[in-house]
C-alpha cells in the first residue's frame, strides 16, 4: 500500500498532525522526544490495533480528549483507493475501512502492511520465542490467510486442555486431544513454510547488508519431540496434569537461529544482531512483495543504529522494491534524492520545502 496523506488528533504529543506523504521516501528528523516516532507508531497502531512502544493503549492517548483518532488515504498495488480509521475512547476500538465500521481490527492489519525496524528489533534475535513466533505468524498472516483460522482454533482448543488439566477431568483430555493436535499441526506447517522461505531469502539479503554474517542457519521448532503432536500430547498427558498445562506444541515453537553452528545470540554482538534482525524482516518484506503485498516500510531512528555505511545499505535496500518508505532521525543529513522531509518539534510536524 502507498499512503498518500496520515493524519494523527490527540496521539500521544501530536495534538492535531497531518503528512502528505512522498510515495517512495519520506525523512522525519528533529530532537529526541518531538514526536517522531509517535508517527511511525501511528501507523502501526492503525494497522496492528497495538504499539510497539507500550502494551498499555492509555498512554497512547494526549492530553487534549480523551479519545484518540488516526486516519489514511491511500491506494493499494492496484491502484484501489483506501480510506483507513481507527479511534480509542476509553477502553473502546472502532475501526473504519472506506467509510464502513469494521467487526474485527485484522481487517486493517490485512490491508496495511507495516514492515517496522525500530532500536528493539534486535530482540528478534536475543529475545524470547514469542517474538520470532509473532515475526512468523505475521508473515504467514499476509501469506496464508487461513492462518488466522488455525490460530483461533487452535488457541481455543489449548485453553480448554489447560482449563481441564488444572480440574483434572481426564474424560474430557482425549476428544480434546484431537482437537488439538490437528490444529497445531495445521499452524505448525504453516509456519515451516514460511521459515524456509525466509531462510532462503536471508543469506542473500546478508551478503548485500554484511557478508561476514552470510554464515547464518534457520530452523523452525515445531515445539514438541516426535512426528506426531497428538503422540506428545498423549505421551506427555501425565507431565501436563502435573503442571496443569500443556507442554508440548506449537506454542512452544521457535524459529532457532544459528551463526556458524552457535546460537546467534550468544555469538553476535549487539549491532550484528540489529542487522541480522533488519535482514530478517526486510527478506519477510521482500517476499509478501514478490506475492502482491507490498508493505510500507517503517524505519525508525535508523541512522543511530547503524554506521553511515550499513545505514545506506539497508535504506537502499528498503528502497529497491518499490515500496513507500517512511524514516526518523535526528539530522536531515546522510539522505539524498526524491523524497520529501519533515521537521518534527514539539508534537508539530511541518514539510521542509
Amino acid at each position: 500500500m502507498i499512503i498518500n496523506n496520515l493524519k494523527l488528533e490527540n496521539f500521544r504529543n501530536l495534538e492535531r498532525a497531518e503528512v502528505s506523504a512522498h510515495p517512495r521516501l519520506n525523512v522525519f528528523f528533529g530532537p529526541n522526544g518531538a514526536g517522531k516516532t509517535s508517527i511511525l507508531e501511528g501507523l502501526v497502531v492503525l494497522s496492528r490495533g497495538r504499539s510497539f512502544r507500550t502494551s498499555s493503549a492509555a498512554e497512547l492517548v494526549g492530553r487534549s480528549a480523551s479519545t484518540f483518532r488516526i486516519f489514511a488515504r491511500g491506494e493499494d498495488d492496484a491502484g484501489t483507493p483506501r480510506r483507513l480509521g481507527l479511534e480509542r475512547s476509553g477502553k473502546r476500538w472502532r475501526g473504519r475501512m472506506n467509510g464502513r465500521d469494521l467487526s474485527q481490527l485484522s481487517e486493517l492489519t490485512r490491508c496495511l502492511p507495516i514492515i517496522l525496524v525500530e532500536p528493539d528489533s534486535h530482540l528478534l534475535v536475543s529475545g524470547s520465542p514469542e517474538v520470532r513466533r509473532k515475526f512468523l505468524d505475521w508473515g504467514m498472516f499476509h501469506v496464508k490467510h487461513e492462518l488466522l483460522d488455525a490460530w483461533r482454533r487452535y488457541s481455543v482448543a489449548l485453553k480448554q486442555r489447560n482449563a481441564a488439566l488444572r480440574l483434572r477431568q481426564n474424560d474430557v483430555l482425549e476428544p480434546l486431544e484431537t482437537i488439538l493436535a490437528a490444529q497445531g499441526t495445521r499452524l505448525s506447517d504453516l509456519r515451516h513454510e514460511h521459515c524456509s522461505a525466509i531462510a532462503s531469502g536471508v543469506r542473500p539479503m546478508l551478503e548485500q547488508l554484511n557478508a561476514e554474517l552470510a554464515d547464518i542457519h534457520l530452523e523452525y521448532q515445531q515445539g514438541w519431540s516426535g512426528a506426531s503432536l497428538l503422540e506428545a500430547l498423549e505421551r506427555g498427558r501425565s507431565r501436563d496434569l502435573e503442571r496443569g498445562q500443556t507442554m508440548a506444541g506449537p506454542h512452544r515453537s521457535d524459529l532457532s537461529l544459528k551463526y556458524g553452528g552457535i546460537v546467534a545470540r550468544s555469538k553476535l554482538s549487539r549491532g550484528e544482531q540489529k542487522l541480522l534482525a533488519a535482514a530478517l524482516l526486510l527478506t519477510q518484506a521482500e517476499l509478501l512483495s514478490s506475492l502482491g503485498e507490498r508493505p510500507v516500510y517503517l524505519l525508525d531512528d535508523l541512522g543511530s543504529e547503524f554506521d553511515q555505511e550499513h545505514f545506506e545499505r539497508v535504506l537502499d535496500r528498503s528502497l529497491a522494491g518499490g515500496a513507500q518508505v517512511w524514516l526518523t532521525g535526528t539530522r536531515r543529513e546522510g539522505v539524498s534524492g526524491d523524497c520529501t522531509m519533515f521537521h518534527v518539534e514539539q508534537g508539530r510536524v511541518a514539510e521542509m520545502v
